[in-house]
């Protein structure tokens, strides 16, 4: 019995052994390691399209703030520019029942209703910078878009006079959806500013979805019916980007200024266009995510906050040189 002890030790030894290995092993595995706390709140954020780089922008410093907060699942949904299929995921988002739906709305009309049935769920929404054509939603959060307008029509009154010593010349402007708020705001902005200037001609006014692709089509047309251009208006940076690209294929890039909107920094930015000279101005609308997950943060936590019905986000000029 006692020559058999040993080996009984020195196999429990062995399998102490193995067994710390084991755990060990294990909690190098990802499948094997605590993982953390769990999500508590789920949160939806509809976005119109992923193809503007305004929008990629959004989604990127979206996802780089809810990742802060280990408590929270986010979940980006890309309705690509289509009105049905933003109201089919909005649909399927109300069925998950999130604690919080965060839209960036195509156009005003259509999602109306869907965003009406959300608040009817108790489910608080924010909505992006585009309102609906209902206040169904918890807060709107936005730049004001007339006023950019405003703002960029002066800009372009300014460097008419400086051309020609009094504001006249002919302006091509290049629109973005029609019957979307902004879209609309950003040119009655303008034309307010304009129709105190007869000599202000807009000479074309074109639809390009926000696109530069379908700016840069749309532009090259215009370059072959009108034989004058001072400047181009741009709703947003791509746009205005595209219209240039279409004037430097024809060599007529320094014939005319451009201006857009949007203003994101970066390497592809309407700020790095100024720098490099392709924009003349652009104008900074803000991405409004920051203030979205600020207020966000509030509702999830804060069972007993009421956030304003509305949250204006202030924009500024960057024009060449470059404004620090």
């Amino acid at each position: 019995m006692d020559a058999i002890r040993p080996q009984i030790l020195q196999g429990l030894m062995r399998s102490r052994f193995l067994a710390t290995a084991a755990l060990l092993a294990c909690l190098w595995l990802p499948g094997c390691r605590e993982s953390g706390p769990q999500p508590r709140y789920l949160v939806i954020f509809s976005q119109c399209n992923n193809s503007e780089p305004y929008r990629a922008a959004q989604n990127a410093r979206l996802r780089e703030l809810w990742a802060r907060y280990p408590d929270v699942k986010l979940v980006v949904m890309d309705a690509q520019q289509d009105n049905s299929r933003q109201i089919g995921q909005i649909e399927t988002a109300i069925r998950q029942q999130p604690d919080l739906l965060i839209v960036a709305p195509n156009e005003r009309a259509p999602l109306a209703l869907p965003l009406g049935e959300a608040m009817a769920a108790h489910i608080p929404v924010i909505c992006l910078e585009r309102d609906v054509a209902l206040p169904n939603y918890t807060t709107w959060i936005s730049a004001d878009n007339r006023k950019i307008g405003e703002m960029a029509g002066e800009f372009i009154v300014q460097k008419l006079k400086e051309k020609y010593g009094t504001p006249r010349g002919n302006v091509v402007e290049l629109c973005g959806l029609k019957g979307v708020e902004a879209e609309i705001d950003r040119q009655e902005g303008a034309h307010d500013v304009w129709k105190r200037y007869p000599g202000i001609k807009v000479v074309a006014n074109v639809v390009a979805d926000w696109l530069q692709s379908r700016a840069k089509d749309r532009m090259t047309e215009i370059l072959s019916a009108v034989p004058q251009i001072d400047i181009v208006y741009g709703h947003n940076d791509p746009m205005a980007v595209g219209a240039y690209l279409a004037a430097k294929e024809k060599g007529r890039e320094h014939e005319m200024l451009f201006v857009g909107i949007d203003g994101l920094a970066g390497p592809s930015g309407g700020i790095e266009k100024v720098r490099d000279g392709i924009l003349a101005a652009t104008f900074v609308y803000p991405l409004c995510v920051d203030q979205a997950v600020e207020v966000g943060n509030q509702i999830l936590r804060d069972p007993g906050f009421k956030p304003p019905k509305n949250l204006t986000v202030a924009s500024r000029m960057v024009s060449a040189p470059v404004q620090p």
